[in-house]
């Protein structure tokens, strides 16, 4: 049953029932003497048209299918039977607004965020955390109250090294939804944290703390963050470099090619790039 919308009768009224296994079913029960039907029709195929792979709309013509009508129990024009799998859902009587049409159909059709979300799964198994990431940061934009969302967004900022803003989204989550993804990615995070604490770095931060000043330290341990990752302590030390010396050693190439090498729509990125223009102009 390919097209969205179709004609029923009695005879192919189980067909049409069947196919409630797959997507949902409106039973649009019309009468061409009905004003309000008349009202109605344009509505419901117009959203139809919009979801032919998750709804279906089943027009059944009263004046021709008086029997069928009863057998629905059918006691007003025009009528319509939210059917899935089966069984009715939802339904109403009477013309209501598209508004109010498209909210009773909103539990059964996809949400913007989930299309974004099935272009990141398809990028994350390509290990395209980079191109994933912008995707799940305007997911969780769409549906903030999504929690699988905000840890896969957490997870995938760990694979990018963003370490703090992955911690951020971690401590957002309240304890009843910390599952078992909650506790992979907190694991996965640990981890990365462990690997990023290198003894060049343990070395170089505790020479930069005898001398706070050496410009030449601050740069030196901008590289090795940005060797493991830790971009925004990167970024933080090589602007202090900038604040007192524009042309100082590699300290401008290298702040701009972290920038670059950020995801786009990331919140560091676009920080760190406010703060470098207001530094220039």
């Amino acid at each position: 049953m390919q097209q969205p919308i179709i004609d029923v009768s009695i005879n192919n009224a189980r067909e049409v029932l069947d196919a409630s296994m797959q997507k949902l079913v409106l039973f649009q029960f019309w009468s061409a003497r009905s004003e309000g039907c008349k009202q109605l029709s344009p509505v419901l195929e117009r959203i139809v048209q919009q979801y032919p792979q998750q709804l279906l709309l089943a027009r059944v013509d009263c004046d021709k299918e008086q029997d069928l009508a009863m057998q629905f129990g059918v006691q007003s024009l025009p009528t319509v039977m939210m059917i899935k799998q089966g069984r009715p859902v939802d339904g109403f009587a009477g013309v209501e607004t598209e508004q109010a049409i498209r909210d009773k159909l909103a539990a059964y059709l996809p949400k913007p965020e989930d299309d974004l979300l099935a272009q990141a799964e398809q990028l994350l198994a390509k290990q395209d955390y980079a191109a994933a990431y912008p995707l799940l940061k305007e997911a969780l934009s769409l549906a903030p109250e999504r929690t699988e969302i905000k840890l896969w967004l957490a997870d995938t900022a760990v694979s990018l090294g963003q370490l703090p803003q992955a911690e951020t989204l971690l401590s957002e989550v309240k304890l009843a939804d910390q599952d078992a993804l909650y506790k992979s990615v907190v694991a996965k995070l640990e981890l990365a944290k462990e690997a990023a604490d290198t003894p060049e770095i343990k070395a170089l931060e505790t020479a930069l703390a005898a001398e706070p000043a050496s410009n030449e330290l601050k740069e030196k341990l901008a590289i090795q963050y940005q060797a493991v990752q830790r971009s925004e302590e990167a970024l933080a030390l090589l602007l202090s470099i900038l604040q007192q010396d524009l042309n100082y050693g590699s300290s401008k190439k290298l702040y701009l090619d972290i920038l670059a090498a950020l995801p786009k729509g990331d919140s560091v990125a676009t920080q760190y790039r406010r703060k470098l223009y207001s530094l220039l102009y």
